[in-house]
């Protein structure tokens, strides 16, 4: 047990380390425009193995061709999926949008989802991740962006970049990355602590060849300590 505690206090001081050479390096992130909470929810439903312009291109073609979520939730499957082709997937990602949309109509008798902003934390989060499609990842986003509930999101770049810069332990799995990852990072900066650390994976430490020698925390980095040991 002590040396469980002493490993999470280590990675807590590491997180804090992290985060404030990033803030100096990128400075502080702002989000893309805010999204009301089922757009924030089919945006990202969307964004599921595809990039950024994909899964905007698709979320523009929904907006624009149905005045709303109802008409998108009751239209005919094969219009939603010919809609959102660009984001790819669509023959899954469309009928799995509608069925989403269909079980919040059916439990709340509405698309607003407001009312988790008044809820627990927790609760609001076990809620969203009720809906097939809906995963850890997908739900932080709309708490932490679209309602401002503090929840830490862990993506593909996350969760590669703190297993390799040894911030988080090898064995967890990306479902249990998001509470590790949440506990080291203090909530009020959740949002530029998820962004900065994305933008360190795009831009410096890539999946295949991180470049070590101008990333900002190259020496308190296990790769990059390993390598050059």
């Amino acid at each position: 047990m002590e040396d469980i505690q002493r490993q999470t206090f280590d990675h807590t001081a590491q997180a804090q380390e992290v985060y404030q050479r990033l803030l100096d390096t990128f400075g502080l992130p702002e989000w893309r425009t805010a999204l009301s909470p089922v757009d924030e929810l089919v945006s990202t439903i969307l964004s599921q193995n595809t990039n950024d312009k994909n899964r905007d291109t698709a979320f523009n073609r929904l907006v624009q061709v149905f005045p709303s979520w109802e008409s998108v939730r009751d239209a005919d499957p094969q219009e939603v999926i010919e809609c959102i082709r660009p984001a790819g997937l669509a023959n899954q990602k469309g009928p799995r949008i509608q069925k989403v949309l269909k079980e919040i109509t059916d439990e709340r008798g509405n698309l607003d989802l407001s009312f988790l902003k008044e809820w627990p934390v927790e609760k609001a989060h076990q809620w969203l991740l009720q809906f097939n499609g809906v995963g850890p990842k997908t739900a932080a986003i709309v708490l932490q962006f679209s309602l401002g509930v503090p929840a830490f999101p862990v993506d593909t770049h996350i969760f590669r970049v703190s297993g390799r810069i040894g911030l988080r332990p090898d064995n967890l799995s990306v479902e249990q990355a998001h509470p590790y990852l949440a506990s080291l990072f203090d909530p009020a900066t959740y949002g530029p602590a998820h962004l900065n650390l994305i933008r360190l994976g795009r831009e410096i430490c890539h999946a295949r060849k991180p470049d070590c020698d101008i990333c900002p925390i190259n020496d308190i980095c296990r790769y990059n300590l390993t390598r050059t040991s």
